[in-house]
């Protein structure tokens, strides 16, 4: 890939969480003068004063390059700005911040999920409130402490201006971290969302001892329920076919540091709902999406059956038992 010679420097974080703090730290890495805006006081302070977020990402020395605020309008003269907030306050977030950004920022949106009011990915919440913006995707299998640590990845990086979307993989891009460039927005966001609801399920699998080869199952008839679904809301194939589906499905659904996973793992040990997210500081965002994958498949008419019992599970519809023997007793067909 050609290098531009001009680079963003000075890059934004919005949200300090875990992949927030990971983020403005594999871009401090790369040479980045990076501000990170986090919601917590004592999040900010631990940061400048101590060099870690020892809330969302512990044990993790801080490169000197980061500086947090609490301050959202501190971003706005930023060249580019990474978007980590949870799915569902992204929105009001960037309503926030839209009064101090200039037209033509491009914005990378990092968030994994569906919005549930509006049925809208990330990239179009973000073109409804600052349309002046350039918006880009970033999403791929890629753990928090896997990245802060310097371990090697490789994600997805998508934007339709290519020009910008270099820019942004030159910014953040090293041996260790390899950002693979495309122009499929909502293929790359695709793929992120529906993972997160078919990892719960694959912990479900290994919470109640079904065996590895349900859990490939699982996986494999997740994949073919995400390709649909991406098909019809009109994603390139090979997009899914890559870091940001495949790549982040078989991670997501074979781990149990996947937040998603570990959902699921206690589901099928029989935990409810409430005592999970009541026991977590971090959004567990396969919670918030199932629904409203089951919602967007309907009015798609496609068969999500997966990602349908675990909309019925979360919502308390119906339990996991009864769903096992629902995705059991479903009539034998062709596999493609």
């Amino acid at each position: 890939m050609k290098k531009i010679n001009q680079v963003y420097q000075r890059i934004g974080v919005i949200g300090g969480g875990a992949w927030g703090t990971a983020l403005a730290q594999r871009l401090a890495l790369a040479g980045r003068d990076t501000l990170l805006w986090a919601y917590e006081d004592q999040c900010v302070s631990n940061i400048n004063k101590k060099k870690e977020n020892s809330q969302y990402l512990p044990g993790i020395n801080l490169h000197d390059n980061i500086v947090a605020t609490s301050n959202i309008q501190d971003l706005g003269d930023m060249d580019a700005i990474f978007s980590v907030a949870p799915a569902q306050h992204t929105r009001n977030i960037l309503e926030e911040f839209s009064p101090f950004i200039r037209e033509g920022l491009p914005i990378v949106l990092c968030s994994k999920g569906v919005e549930i009011s509006s049925h809208s990915f990330m990239s179009q919440v973000l073109n409804q409130i600052l349309p002046k913006s350039v918006a880009a995707v970033l999403s791929g299998p890629s753990f928090a402490i896997d990245v802060a640590r310097g371990l090697p990845t490789a994600v997805t990086l998508a934007c339709e201006n290519q020009v910008i979307g270099q820019k942004l993989v030159e910014a953040i891009g090293a041996p260790t971290f390899r950002p693979y460039l495309t122009e499929d927005l909502i293929g790359t966001e695709v793929g992120g969302a529906v993972k997160n609801v078919l990892a719960i399920a694959c912990g479900i699998v290994i919470g109640k001892g079904l065996g590895k080869s349900a859990h490939a199952a699982v996986i494999a008839r997740g994949y073919a329920e995400m390709t649909r679904f991406g098909m019809a809301l009109g994603c390139k194939p090979e997009t899914l076919r890559g870091l940001c589906g495949l790549g982040d499905l078989v991670l997501t659904c074979s781990s149990e540091q996947s937040r998603n996973m570990s959902c699921g793992l206690s589901l099928g040990k029989g935990m409810t709902l409430k005592e999970i997210i009541s026991s977590r500081s971090s959004v567990t965002e396969g919670v918030a999406t199932a629904p409203v994958l089951e919602a967007m498949a309907k009015k798609l008419k496609i068969d999500m059956p997966i990602c349908t019992a675990m909309s019925h599970i979360l919502s308390g519809k119906i339990g996991v038992d009864e769903a096992i023997k629902q995705l059991l007793s479903r009539e034998i067909t062709t596999e493609i």
